[in-house]
């Protein structure tokens, strides 16, 4: 059974309004992600994922996360609609994060675009932004959907979701 949808306001989205399975567009808005006071992600051209229930994930191309920070960690995870993910490591100054970041390697037909991104926990990172706006983690261990001032909920994740 799912919850009430809380109510959206002006220039607000509700997570209930997302498809299942879930899109994935490219959007301009200003993604950066940081860990230990530096930069390792930045972009204007992520890819946004939204699915029902659960507020955005943004995936970084490969191309704008700082060179030698990701190093592969072990384990992984598969998704219904994107396929095999593959857990990464961010290593900054000798400080190791790990598993705060996953990519689709070889992603499942109507997600090619995501190969060759990286997405970021935000939970899991220093600063994850979107527009300059800190992101807040989706709740849960699992899931790395990003909450900003636009998305209402409620969220996947939450105490009492797992059946949603």
């Amino acid at each position: 059974m799912h919850p009430s949808r809380d109510p959206a306001g002006p220039g607000q989205e509700s997570v209930w309004d997302y498809p299942r399975p879930p899109s994935a567009e490219v959007t301009p808005r200003r993604v950066v992600v940081e860990v230990a006071g530096r930069v390792v992600a930045s972009t204007d051209r992520a890819v946004r994922v939204c699915e029902t229930s659960h507020p955005p994930v943004y995936y970084v191309p490969r191309d704008d996360v700082a060179d030698g920070v990701l190093e592969r960690a072990g384990g992984g995870s598969w998704c219904e609609w994107k396929g095999q993910a593959t857990y990464w490591d961010v290593v900054v100054d000798g400080r190791r994060l790990p598993a705060v970041a996953w990519s689709y390697e070889d992603p499942a037909p109507g997600y090619e675009q995501l190969r060759g991104a990286v997405a970021f926990y935000p939970g899991r990172v220093d600063r994850a932004l979107v527009d300059g706006e800190q992101a807040r983690p989706q709740p849960g261990e699992f899931y790395g959907g990003w909450i900003t001032d636009e998305v209402v909920g409620p969220f996947k994740g939450e105490p009492g979701t797992w059946g949603w």
